[in-house]
């Protein structure tokens, strides 16, 4: 299954391929620096910034700056990693920036239900500027 991240709620399309993953689906996520988070700049940036500053080198939490592993890692918390079958389901889901070569040709799900549009606030602020925040040195392709 190929994802399209587009415009759309991060947490709820984590939680949708997190379910696909656990039925035994490959789920693969593509333009993860576009997809959605509800919250005023401000106030997210602060959240993220603290999490991130409360680890230290050897001691977590470890905050992923890169887009592609910031959405993976809000799908490994919707996983139960404590058990095999949580385990094997994230092995399942990979997360990209962009559209790489491999899925050029094919046509992504886009999901409608889950579009940023119909978020009821009009603050929000998307993956790729939070990522950019943390310290992140990627480039829009």
């Amino acid at each position: 299954m190929l994802i399209d991240a587009t415009n759309t709620v991060v947490g709820r399309l984590a939680s949708f391929a997190a379910k696909k993953a656990l039925l035994g689906e490959q789920v693969n996520i593509i333009n993860c620096e576009k997809a959605i988070i509800s919250g005023s700049k401000k106030e997210v940036f602060a959240r993220y910034q603290q999490k991130r500053d409360r680890g230290g080198p050897r001691k977590g939490p470890f905050i992923h700056r890169m887009p592609d592993r910031f959405v993976r890692r809000i799908i490994r918390g919707m996983l139960p990693m404590d058990k095999p079958r949580g385990k094997q389901a994230f092995k399942r889901v990979m997360c990209y920036i962009g559209v790489p070569e491999e899925f050029k040709g094919e046509a992504a799900e886009t999901l409608p239900e889950f579009n940023a549009d119909k978020l009821l606030t009009l603050k929000k602020v998307s993956v790729g500027e939070v990522c950019k925040s943390l310290g992140a040195k990627w480039y829009e392709v």
